[in-house]
């Protein structure tokens, strides 16, 4: 899907048509006609609702059915596991999916979960004095400090994202079993005030599943309100275009990363809240999930198209998914079938659109000739 659908921006060529017949070239016309381009943003901003509706009804039909099988799917405290399962996966998507908007990906963000979560339990053991806060900040520094790496091989060095995060991610995997040395960190060596903010909630709603919740809200509005946001959308979908306009593709590729990088250590922080059981293994294999949650949630893999709503949606029917199956009786090869189904589904409509919106730009551009 093409930059100019995610964001409403006029089509190349609009200028050309909208002076009066005998205008001198490069004359403003008095009142333009309606753009093409701006209809293609409408259109666009139409097919990315349906889709994420399309989301909704498919999660609201598999809890219907899953609590027909068994009615205690919906009990309290069945709902806060699952918007506590959801939770990371929710914050990891959003970071992946500002990473996939500008044609990039990240494959490392499970490594950096882990490298997180395991520095936060080696400081509390080292310093116990320390307070909360602090370390919670130290466990999201060394995030941004991984993202940080990844977005200078990137955007400085312009070696391939893919090639860049498949190495950090054995790297900062292999630096993870060198600093835990075989050892683990269990709750007992965790101050209670910490473990105890997964057992908080706000309205009924687990506080984790809330600060999830303010990280969509807030990337949302950033891509949405911000100039900077927007042109990462313009970076995914022409990356030599954007440059041409004048706008800093470098910097726009380097900041989801960095980006993307503090929310897998934010997310480190809450596991380590959660579960309170800390080693080296913590995010293995993780990366795939994450990728596939924004992938199912309409975020484009060839970049330029999505929203992280859509990709918190694909997260949280991802893991309702890994809850309802089994309560139905589905074996783990049938759930692992029905994730790659999804994935291979949200990835042909991406194309598919991409086609659609191309052949769209081109007939509105000879009509108007």
């Amino acid at each position: 899907m093409s930059g100019t659908e995610e964001t409403g921006a006029p089509a190349a060529g609009t200028a050309a048509r909208t002076g009066p017949p005998g205008a001198a070239a490069g004359e403003a016309a008095p009142q333009p006609p309606k753009e093409h381009g701006a209809g293609d943003g409408r259109a666009g901003r139409r097919i990315r609702q349906v889709r994420e509706l399309g989301i909704l009804l498919a999660l609201a039909l598999l809890v219907a059915v899953t609590t027909l099988a068994n009615p205690g799917f919906l009990s309290g405290q069945s709902v806060r596991d699952l918007l506590l399962g959801a939770t990371l996966l929710t914050i990891l998507a959003v970071g992946q999916s500002m990473v996939l908007i500008t044609r990039n990906v990240d494959l490392s963000v499970g490594s950096v979960m882990g490298l997180s979560a395991f520095a936060v339990g080696v400081t509390f053991v080292s310093l116990p004095g320390l307070p909360t806060p602090i370390v919670m900040a130290i466990g999201v520094l060394v995030g941004t400090l991984c993202g940080v790496v990844n977005g200078v091989l990137v955007a400085a060095a312009r070696v391939p994202a893919l090639v860049v995060t498949l190495g950090t991610l054995y790297m900062f995997r292999g630096i993870d079993y060198w600093w835990a040395g075989g050892r683990q960190i269990n709750a007992a060596d965790m101050p209670d005030g910490f473990l105890g903010l997964a057992r908080i909630t706000l309205f009924g709603i687990p506080l984790p599943a809330v600060v999830a919740l303010a990280v969509v809200l807030a990337a949302g509005w950033y891509l949405r309100n911000y100039r900077s946001g927007r042109e990462l959308y313009a970076v995914g979908s022409e990356p030599a275009a954007a440059r041409l306009v004048g706008i800093p593709v470098d910097r726009r590729v380097f900041a989801p990363f960095v980006i993307n990088g503090s929310l897998a250590g934010l997310a480190g922080v809450l596991y380590a809240a959660r579960f309170g059981t800390l080693d080296a293994t913590v995010g293995t294999g993780l990366e795939l999930e994450v990728v596939a949650a924004a992938v199912v949630g309409g975020v484009a893999i060839f970049g330029g198209s999505g929203t992280v709503y859509g990709a918190a949606l694909g997260a949280l029917l991802l893991s309702t998914i890994d809850a309802a199956l089994p309560m139905l009786q589905v074996g783990s090869f049938w759930q692992q079938a029905v994730v790659g189904l999804l994935i291979l589904v949200s990835i042909g409509l991406d194309r598919l659109l991409a086609v659609r919106a191309a052949r769209r730009l081109r007939g509105g551009g000879s009509r108007g000739a």
